[in-house]
């Protein structure tokens, strides 16, 4: 387990760019935390850590964002809208567990099951401040 206290979005963005430098093609990723902690400043410090120059937002209402980078395609998932097995489903996220990219994933909760065991989470939380956020690493195997 990793524990990081970021003060700001760039100190977030900053981090996670160096945390991408150990992902690999097949990599999961999966954010928990509430709405406005930072998941997707801090996907965007992934795909700049790994050479992407896409901008990256939300994928709420695409349920999921491609961006390129020169390790491999990433997928931005949000799952906050799926609740059932159906609408895990449609998303084609099986598909995407199988094409050699790295998958990370926004309100993971909703589809716990279906992570993969080499799945890593990471959970950001808001700090005693307004942009403080304390940011832990943690792998399946330790849940």
């Amino acid at each position: 387990m990793q524990v990081f206290v970021s003060n700001s979005y760039k100190e977030t963005e900053t981090f996670a760019s160096g945390f991408s430098k150990n992902l690999k093609p097949g990599d999961v990723i999966a954010f928990e935390g509430s709405m406005g902690m930072g998941k997707t400043v801090f996907t965007r410090g992934i795909v700049k850590g790994l050479g992407g120059e896409d901008v990256v937002s939300s994928p709420t209402f695409a349920l999921v964002n491609e961006y390129s980078t020169p390790v491999c395609p990433v997928y931005h998932f949000d799952m906050y809208r799926v609740t059932t097995y159906d609408d895990l489903y449609s998303t084609g996220f099986f598909d995407y567990l199988e094409n050699g990219s790295i998958l990370l994933i926004e309100w993971s909760e909703n589809i716990y099951g279906a992570l993969p065991e080499n799945t890593v989470f990471v959970s950001i939380e808001k700090g005693d401040e307004e942009n403080k956020r304390t940011i832990t690493i943690r792998t399946m195997a330790e849940e």
